[in-house]
């Protein structure tokens, strides 16, 4: 390991090339982190609807024994898990934008489960969203 010339320290060796089979799971295991994140966080706001408030502070005790909270934060740390696994054989600014598709998956979600509206202005919004992975797939082959 060397010095950068931003003080950081940098592995002067070259990353092994993943094979294309590799590059492959590692997207499908962003793509599932992107359907567990969506899950945690319909988990989470399910289970802090259930937490009862001391004042305004909800406390440690009733987070920690509501299944919803803790089954949905299990599901962040799986969803981690996934993404450091997907990381070894994938390019970070290929597969990190990804990860937006979770905004998708949750508003779908909250209209499905919590009969959210989703108006016209936020509906653009997630088509730019998936426009935005789209090019980046895109770009990636090329």
């Amino acid at each position: 390991m060397t010095a950068s010339p931003g003080g950081f320290l940098e592995n002067t060796r070259a990353l092994p090339q993943s094979t294309p089979a590799e590059r492959r799971r590692s997207l499908v295991m962003v793509a599932a982190c992107t359907i567990i994140g969506a899950a945690a966080q319909v988990l989470i706001k399910t289970g802090a609807s259930s937490v009862h408030t001391q004042g305004l502070i909800p406390t440690l005790t009733a987070m920690a024994m509501s299944p919803s909270l803790v089954f949905g934060y299990s599901l962040y740390g799986l969803s981690a898990a996934l993404m450091v696994l997907a990381l070894r054989h994938g390019e970070l600014s290929i597969l990190y934008p990804i990860i937006a598709l979770t905004y998708v998956w949750v508003a779908i979600l909250s209209v499905m489960l919590f009969h959210e509206h989703i108006s016209l202005l936020r509906a653009a919004g997630i088509l730019v969203i998936v426009a935005g992975v789209a090019v980046l797939g895109k770009g990636s082959r090329n």
